[in-house]
């Protein structure tokens, strides 16, 4: 069996719309590579232009 990782041991890359890092899932075990966005959200809202980070806090 294999041991469990910490979250700080899996690998990492950052969202192709927003820009914040997101680490690998067991769910993406098969399409790392593949995987370029952090969540449905980003993916769907690929075309529009990234958050400027204005009026978060």
């Amino acid at each position: 069996m294999a041991r469990m990782r910490l979250k700080s041991e899996l690998p990492s890359k950052p969202c192709l719309h927003c820009g914040r890092p997101f680490t690998w899932r067991r769910k993406w075990a098969r399409d790392w590579a593949q995987v370029r966005y952090c969540s449905e959200r980003c993916k769907r809202a690929r075309g529009a232009t990234p958050p400027t980070g204005e009026g978060l806090a």
